[in-house]
């Protein structure tokens, strides 16, 4: 079993519409587990009980939308979802999930989303954006070049390789271009495959788009909208953060997200709070 997989492996809760899970250290940035994978496991938990529902006749097996709203950040230890089927259709069936964990005794909410599941079983694009010209990876600055004290408090980039744009990563050198973009490629380093769960991850994984404003600080994500566009092809994702508009300590993060065949397969817009640094 991948890392990923194993991440977002859910065991059977008390009830029909509980499951559990454990998150662990090694999805952390910062203080935090990555928002991508807390998405993750609700919408595997999510899938699971629409694939349960006796209602649910059609084989919605893909996400294609989430709104996500992040009330308190997920921290490593274990976490039940609990999800509710809200509607099933024939081209898209709807439910919600809240994934808690308890701390000092009480249940805290850490997520809660709706999610409407799909089957993008060959999808043909009408009109999509072209994919950005990006060097080949191995022509990228790689995470793996990131100063050692960042690594140590970022184990997720031991999980998800990043190869950023030289054009776009001025502002790890402490040179941002101040234009709001950061963009370039993206995998698993297990070797595990992109799908369409995998790119709730995907969405959320790069840099802050912050950090081309010279914003170093913790941006953390107040509500995220996600489409997930078609299944992606195998290999590396191209991956392209931008941001437009900044004002009252927040701004919004847009992301779109290419598969190997120069498809587009997922995209987002999420607010994100703006914290100082120190």
């Amino acid at each position: 079993m991948s890392e990923f997989d194993e991440a977002i492996r859910l065991e059977q809760g008390d009830s029909p519409t509980t499951r559990t899970g454990t998150f662990t250290e090694d999805w952390m940035i910062g203080n935090a587990v990555n928002g991508g994978i807390v998405m993750a496991a609700g919408l595997t938990a999510l899938g699971q009980h629409l694939a349960a529902d006796p209602t649910e006749t059609t084989r919605h097996v893909d996400p294609v939308v989430v709104s996500a709203y992040f009330m308190t950040a997920a921290t490593p230890g274990g976490f039940t979802a609990s999800t509710e089927v809200m509607r099933t259709g024939r081209r898209l069936s709807t439910g919600q999930v809240s994934l808690l964990q308890e701390v000092d005794g009480d249940a805290v909410e850490r997520m809660r989303a709706i999610a409407s599941f799909g089957n993008l079983d060959a999808v043909v694009s009408d009109r999509q954006s072209p994919p950005p010209d990006l060097p080949p990876p191995d022509e990228c600055l790689s995470s793996d070049d990131a100063p050692p004290d960042f690594l140590q408090h970022s184990r997720f980039l031991d999980r998800v390789e990043i190869r950023l744009d030289p054009e776009t990563a001025g502002w790890a050198m402490g040179r941002p271009s101040m234009r709001g973009i950061i963009q370039g490629w993206l995998r698993l380093r297990d070797g595990r495959e992109p799908d369409t769960t995998m790119l709730a991850l995907a969405l959320d994984a790069f840099p802050p788009v912050a950090f081309d404003l010279g914003l170093y600080g913790w941006t953390p994500t107040l509500e995220f909208t996600g489409h997930i566009r078609r299944r992606p092809a195998r290999g590396w994702l191209r991956v392209v953060l931008t941001t437009e508009n900044l004002g009252g300590g927040m701004l919004e993060e847009d992301a779109r997200i290419w598969d190997s065949t120069g498809s587009l397969v997922a995209q987002s817009r999420q607010l994100c709070g703006v914290r100082p640094a120190g």
